[in-house]
Parts: structure tokens; sequence; C-alpha cells
């Protein structure tokens, strides 16, 4: 079998419409376009969301409209309930919580919440703190280091 032998199904292939080329056509006069008005006319395009000079729906809901922050700084979430599967009085740093799987990587900093309860004293070194996470965990005798963010390829 070479390339040039290979042919379509039958009916596959359509002939293209040829409008405008006489009534018995049976596309003749207005050529599919209807009667008058915008869209019958050469150069009849109008742009996406164009309700004909109505004001538009994205301009009537201002709720749907706003921006997004593109310098917004993505967190890695930690809860305070999870942290204690660490023995007490033991170090927990970025790299023993991506081990332990309560971060899928350290791409993002990592954020402490305090959703949860810590019943042991341990340090934590984390990036960020919420102002709760941090007085549970010196409630419970633990101790809070924010350590800068540092990028890394995981």
């Amino acid at each position: 079998m070479r390339q040039d032998h290979l042919s379509p199904p039958p009916g596959a292939k359509r002939a293209r419409k040829r409008v405008g080329r006489g009534n018995s056509s049976g596309h003749g006069t207005y050529s599919g376009r209807g009667l008058k008005g915008q869209k019958s006319r050469s150069g009849n395009k109008v742009r996406p969301g164009f309700e004909g000079g109505q004001l538009p729906l994205i301009k009537r809901l201002p709720r749907k409209r706003g921006f997004t922050n593109i310098f917004r700084t993505e967190y890695s979430i930690v809860n305070l309930g999870r942290l204690n599967i660490f023995a007490p009085g033991s170090e927990v740093t970025p790299e023993k919580l991506l081990s332990a799987g309560l971060v899928k990587s350290l791409r993002r900093p990592i954020k402490i919440l305090a959703n949860g309860e810590i019943s042991q004293p341990i340090t934590i070194k984390a990036n960020k703190f919420s102002a709760a996470a941090k007085a549970k965990i010196e409630a419970a005798g633990g101790k809070v280091e924010e350590v800068e963010y540092a990028a890394t390829a995981n």
C-alpha cells in the first residue's frame, strides 16, 4: 500500500458550500445570512461579550471582575494537630516535615496554623507561624523559630 493510493472513505469529504450563486442553488439572494442587520453585512465580526451596545454582563456584575495578585506567596500549610507525631522535645525542621509527609515539597514556604491541639513540647522551625499557633506551641512548652525561606528544587 502506498500513500498516493489512499483515499478517504465515502461520505468523508464534503463539497464546500458555494453561496451567492443564484436562487436555483438554494443559497442565493441573502446567501444564508438572513435579512438585514449587523451580521448580514460584510466584515460582520463582533468581539466576544459584545451585546449590541447594551451594558455587557461582565460590566453588570462587579463581583466577577477583579485581578490576580501575581506577587502573592503560596504557602504549604501544616496544622498544629498534625505535629503530634513527633517525639516530645524533638526539633521539627522543614526537611523533617517533608520526610513525614506533612508537606509535599520544599518549593513553597511552610506556614504553621493553629488548627488542632499540640500536647508535647517541641521546637518548630518554619517560615511563618500564625499568632494563635505561636501561642499554642509556647503554651505547650515548645519553641518557635522562624527561618528564612530559601527555595529548593524538591
